[in-house]
């Protein structure tokens, strides 16, 4: 279901700062992507607020080499996602961990996998000034965080 992301671009000093608001009923993860996809976004700091009708987040299972998923399936707050783009395979790649408060307070936390926005999602994507690069560490078959390269 594809409704609408809307986008806008400001300037920091050097620095592009792009504020993303994700609507109702769109997978967080998908409208980031996308939007540091058209923007050329190589190398940036990533936050977010809002809430979640549903998510999945994920915990790095060491041994399987693999993400343990974490369903969530009920409206949450979002309280905090944090994390960062680079560029993996030529492409940017969102990694984001963040924590969600149910109902009565308690909260759960990982790395996120999924989450369909509801009521909205506010994202400040900051770019830090220079592109970071990923690559595959062969001990885990993650994509990390390899260092950067001049823009």
């Amino acid at each position: 279901m594809r409704r609408t992301v809307k986008d806008v671009e400001l300037t920091d000093g050097n620095r592009r700062v792009v504020v993303v608001v994700v609507d109702k009923g769109e997978d967080a993860v998908a409208a980031i992507n996308e939007v540091a996809a058209r923007r050329n976004i190589r190398g940036a700091r990533v936050t977010a607020v809002g809430g979640f009708s549903s998510a999945t987040l994920g915990y790095f299972d060491r041994e399987k080499h693999d993400y343990l998923p974490i369903p969530v399936r009920e409206q949450v707050e979002v309280l905090s996602l944090q994390g960062d783009i680079a560029e993996n395979e030529g492409r940017p790649a969102l990694h984001v961990h963040g924590v969600l408060g149910h109902r009565d307070g308690t909260t759960v936390g990982g790395h996120l996998l999924h989450g369909e926005v509801w009521p909205t999602l506010e994202v400040i994507i900051t770019e830090v000034g220079a592109r970071l690069l990923k690559r595959v560490d062969p001990e885990t078959g993650l994509a990390l965080l390899a260092g950067e390269t001049g823009q």
